[in-house]
């Protein structure tokens, strides 16, 4: 018997025994579909075909670090006591979000405008104050149902209808960080770097990706034989609606294959790459990444550390939507951020950032999102904190419907909401922002 070796393990995990999610890649069917089309249920397959124009597959880039990426955005720039690097390129610069200008950092402003007309600025009170509460944020502070994490919760309310391989979340940037790994029903789940999904799809010239073009006719052909005999009316319509053509599956393997030849490190460029793969090949609906925004910055005095990862994490972030966009995602994917708090803003620590718990930027970018800037900041506890929010306008100040206590969980309600989910079962105690989602 030929020995069961680690890649093979990983290829199972990640496409299904007998490779099922390979076939769903090759014949746009749902995993679920492939693995028992006879007890297709109408309702799942109204889902799956409706989830087309709906759901969001989702990418997170989550930081226990808390970046300073709450420091420098839209909504940061309006107050003159809260301090920004003196470096030239983090000067306020007018930004064009949709038909709101605010200001900010220079490097927001580089975006494009398709970009920056599908991005807003959350801003929330995180409730996280060290970075061991890194996994209670991912939980919104006990606000998820079950107790799962925001990737979690929002994967399994989402992978049926997308048709993914697996309801699980895939995390690609966790880098060994043992706070950044995502927990499934209670289990830790493994991580899968850039690299390593690489070798797992472009080992041999037999691999999956050189295979799909013949995997899709065969499939079909075994599915059209099994409906004629026995399919109901709604089974062969599903199949016909939904199955790709020759012609989608050669472009697919095509991009698929140029994705991945392109992933040459770990670094946020390859993670990037790796989550437009594992989108494009329906293996989850949320993938997690890590794209650094000026990291710890305690001893960042002169905060030039924030200025150059600013940057680095805007273009970043740049790269990441263009490479959605190349690959005909970017109507299909929502992109946020998610930290465990905040940096302080104010002038009473001027040697680099303390921790804020009353303050922290979720940006998030996509089709649904209506774009703008949400909340706000004043002062809190000697430095500034988020504003409770208006659940209509999204505007920040007093008289908001949503305390800045609950911000954090009407954020995570609002965007599972915002994906296509149903966000009333997901999330406790909050209530949907409907002035941030677009519609």
């Amino acid at each position: 018997m030929k020995p069961f070796n680690r890649r093979q393990a990983l290829l199972t995990g990640l496409f299904g025994t007998g490779y099922v999610g390979l076939r769903a890649m090759a014949t746009g069917l749902p995993a679920w579909f492939l693995l028992n089309p006879r007890r297709a249920s109408a309702q799942d397959m109204a889902c799956a075909i409706t989830a087309r124009d709906k759901m969001q597959f989702l990418i997170v880039s989550a930081s226990s670090a808390s970046d300073s990426i709450s420091c420098n955005c839209p909504g940061t720039y309006e107050a003159a006591a809260i301090i920004h690097p003196t470096d030239a390129s983090m000067a306020a610069t007018p930004v064009a979000l949709g038909t709101t200008t605010v200001n900010a950092a220079a490097p927001w402003a580089a975006l494009t405008a398709a970009v920056r007309n599908r991005s807003n600025f959350f801003h929330y009170a995180p409730g996280g104050i060290v970075h061991g509460d890194h996994p209670k944020s991912m939980r919104l502070l006990g606000s998820t149902a079950g107790g799962e994490m925001v990737p979690s919760i929002y994967a399994k309310h989402l992978f049926r209808c997308l048709g993914t391989v697996q309801a699980e979340p895939v995390a690609v940037g966790t880098g060994g960080n043992a706070l950044e790994m995502i927990s499934f029903s209670g289990r830790t789940l493994p991580t899968v770097s850039p690299t390593q999904l690489k070798q797992l799809l472009t080992g041999t010239a037999t691999d999956p990706v050189v295979k799909l073009r013949a995997m899709r006719d065969t499939t079909l052909d075994q599915l059209n034989a099994l409906f004629k005999t026995d399919g109901t009316p709604e089974q062969r319509r599903f199949l016909d609606a939904m199955a790709s053509s020759q012609q989608q599956v050669r472009l697919l393997s095509q991009s698929l294959s140029t994705t991945l030849a392109s992933i040459t490190t770990n670094d946020v460029h390859g993670q990037a790459l790796a989550a437009a793969a594992l989108i494009a090949a329906k293996v989850a609906p949320v993938v997690t990444l890590h794209i650094p925004f000026g990291g710890d910055n305690h001893t960042d005095g002169t905060l030039t550390n924030e200025a150059n990862q600013t940057i680095s994490g805007v273009q970043s972030i740049a790269a990441l939507m263009q490479l959605l966009s190349d690959n005909s995602l970017a109507d299909k994917t929502t992109f946020m951020t998610l930290n465990v708090f905040g940096r302080t803003l104010g002038p009473k620590h001027t040697n680099g950032r303390d921790h804020n718990g009353n303050h922290q930027v979720s940006v998030v970018i996509g089709k649904p999102i209506k774009p703008g800037i949400v909340g706000g900041v004043g002062q809190v506890a000697g430095d500034y904190g988020a504003l409770a929010i208006n659940s209509s306008s999204g505007r920040g100040g007093a008289g908001g419907d949503i305390a800045a206590a609950d911000t954090l969980a009407a954020f995570g309600k609002t965007m599972l909401q915002a994906v296509g989910a149903d966000a009333d079962a997901a999330i406790m105690g909050a209530k949907v922002i409907t002035g941030a989602i677009a519609g």
